[in-house]
């Protein structure tokens, strides 16, 4: 059964196992109090630079918050498409849902650096070490993802048949 399960789609499952129900909570409870759900800890660091340095206050921070959590669902929902296809095993087998995956680890690895970013210029300890973490997951699935390429495909060489003697050996037929 687990013959055709490559090393990149067993990383990239883990990962959707960990990004879709964390990121998913995190989007959740900013869409419904979107400063209260900012200020908790996995958006904390966004939140404070967003108040301290670039001086954003109430409805430019809750459309920040709002942004924050669309791109949050953004990544789950390609997490979510790439596990669909990882469930039809030709998709699996030849690399189609790879795709998807890297969709999602890019998006999520610019959250993720920029959160980081931000939370090293408001000295959010905390902060940084989670994004930070989250960051390197990332990455790494990324990097297994480039250099593990799918299987080939067996090649297969036509071999004429020889002309039967009821047809004609014409130019068009070589």
């Amino acid at each position: 059964m687990f013959r055709n399960w490559r090393i990149g789609s067993v990383n990239g499952a883990l990962l959707a196992a960990y990004f879709i129900p964390a990121w998913t909570l995190v989007a959740f409870n900013i869409m419904v109090a979107p400063v209260h759900g900012l200020y908790e800890r996995p958006s904390v660091a966004v939140a404070l630079f967003l108040s301290d340095h670039l001086d954003m206050a109430g409805m430019s921070t809750v459309r920040a918050a709002w942004l924050l959590a669309l791109g949050r669902l953004t990544v789950v929902a390609f997490f979510l498409i790439y596990l669909a296809l990882l469930c039809i095993r030709r998709t699996r087998k030849n690399g189609g849902s790879d795709e998807a995956l890297g969709i999602a680890l890019a998006i999520g690895s610019l959250i993720s650096f920029a959160s980081m970013v931000m939370a090293s210029k408001v000295g959010e300890m905390a902060a940084l070490r989670l994004h930070a973490t989250e960051l390197l997951l990332l990455l790494g699935a990324a990097i297994v993802v480039v250099i593990e390429k799918p299987a080939a495909a067996p090649k297969t060489v036509e071999i004429a048949a020889p002309l039967g003697l009821e047809q004609a050996e014409l130019l068009h037929n070589r």
